[in-house]
């Protein structure tokens, strides 16, 4: 009997241990999930909070405008058309983007309020106005612009403006405006798509009647001073071609007659179009122009396009290891003396 109920009281004392020690687990389980609740809250405030301070200093760093005094000045300066240069040849309805290196050359600090916007003539499908990128004084922005070519063949231009944020048109050098001028052509759909072929469109030499005269001293003053540079630069000479130098002298009369500085002919001609209308076959066709009063020696005006910074192809042109042949013009009227060199690549 005795027996009987130590082991009834063991069993007893066994059970008892066995519920309490469940009792702390059951207990336990809601505390290690309430635990790892914390830290998991925790975690995504600290990740929230710190995007939230990159946002926040990120804008500062790359994209806020100082404000800039009431008396501050804009003013600008044309750079280079990075982009179509001026009668840039293409076939109707083409996309294309134009843009063009302007300086700050004002006291004021751009941002996105100032904008570029159409001005006159034709639109080309151009957006109404685009942001300018932050830009200090002295530095330069890369203004680009989405536009099409119309439909109709011919020449177009369209002018453009920067504005303040007051909706003031700036000064741009000595004018307000950019441009586009673009030569469309239907025609360029038929010709050859070679690499580096140069479609014709367009007429040859403009007919003049001014009484202009030559300077041979001063075309061989324009040969040698170009090849000494190109020889000062490890470069080899360009080769005197008599049908571009037709060429060059055609259009330097047409600019001494007509009294413009432009590579476009009173009749519409164009730098490839003269040198076919010569006889020559060329792969890749680019010009120099340059007049003055008093007129410049044909080294000062090779100097001139070395050094000008407006225009930075001018000095490309000069040290090219793309053209291998060459030809020059000069003209001399009403005291104005034109000079013109035409560069080529023979086909």
């Amino acid at each position: 009997m005795r027996k009987i109920l130590v082991a009834l009281l063991l069993l007893f004392v066994l059970m008892t241990s066995a519920c309490g020690a469940q009792a702390p687990v059951e207990t336990a389980a809601p505390s290690q999930t309430a635990s790892p609740t914390l830290p998991a809250t925790a975690t995504p405030t600290a990740a929230t909070e710190t995007p939230s301070a990159t946002a926040s200093i990120t804008p500062t760093l790359e994209t806020a405008v100082p404000t800039n005094p009431p008396d501050c000045i804009n003013s600008a300066a044309f750079v280079t058309d990075v982009t179509i240069a001026d009668n840039e040849l293409m076939l109707p309805g083409t996309t294309f983007t134009k843009t063009w290196r302007i300086k700050n050359t004002g006291t004021c600090v751009w941002g996105p309020a100032y904008t570029l916007t159409h001005y006159s003539e034709e639109r080309m499908l151009a957006p109404a106005s685009v942001p300018l990128s932050v830009t200090y004084p002295d530095q330069t922005a890369d203004i680009s612009v989405t536009m099409t070519a119309p439909s109709a063949d011919g020449k177009h231009k369209g002018f453009f403006v920067i504005k303040n944020p007051a909706g003031l048109i700036m000064k741009i050098d000595n004018d307000s405006r950019l441009w586009v001028l673009i030569d469309v052509s239907s025609a360029l759909a038929s010709l050859p798509t070679e690499e580096g072929s140069i479609p014709v469109t367009g007429n040859g030499f403009a007919d003049v009647t001014c009484g202009f005269t030559a300077d041979s001293a001063r075309v061989t003053d324009v040969i040698v001073a170009v090849n000494a540079y190109r020889a000062q630069n490890g470069l080899p000479a360009y080769i005197l071609n008599e049908k571009l130098t037709q060429s060059a002298g055609a259009h330097a009369n047409d600019m001494a007659c007509n009294n413009f500085f432009t590579h476009t002919g009173s009749n519409g001609s164009t730098p490839p179009t003269r040198v076919a209308a010569s006889g020559y076959s060329a792969a890749l066709v680019t010009e120099n122009v340059y007049g003055s009063y008093p007129p410049l020696s044909g080294q000062g005006a090779v100097d001139w396009w070395k050094n000008d910074k407006t225009d930075v192809n001018h000095n490309l042109n000069l040290l090219s290891t793309t053209f291998t042949e060459f030809g020059v013009g000069y003209s001399f009227f009403n005291n104005y003396g034109y000079y013109v060199v035409v560069f080529a690549k023979p086909k």
